[in-house]
């Protein structure tokens, strides 16, 4: 598993879980949706934390750059 995400892609993800986790525990959003929401907003922290993204690995997309290239 070869990093894909850059540091940007991965603060928006982290970002995009805060909120998701927000607007379920606040009673935001609930029932099904709020758990989908819930759901994605884990795959999404977990996207971040290892800097893989199996949808990008699939597209042939990459934002992760390589300090040992510069």
């Amino acid at each position: 598993m070869t990093k894909n995400l850059g540091k940007i892609d991965r603060i928006i993800r982290i970002i995009i879980f805060i909120v998701m986790t927000t607007l379920y525990f606040s009673k935001t959003v609930t029932g099904t949706i709020g758990l989908i929401l819930l759901l994605l907003g884990g795959i999404a922290l977990l996207s971040s934390l290892v800097s893989f993204s199996p949808v990008y690995e699939i597209f042939g997309i990459s934002t992760y750059k390589d300090k040992k290239l510069k």
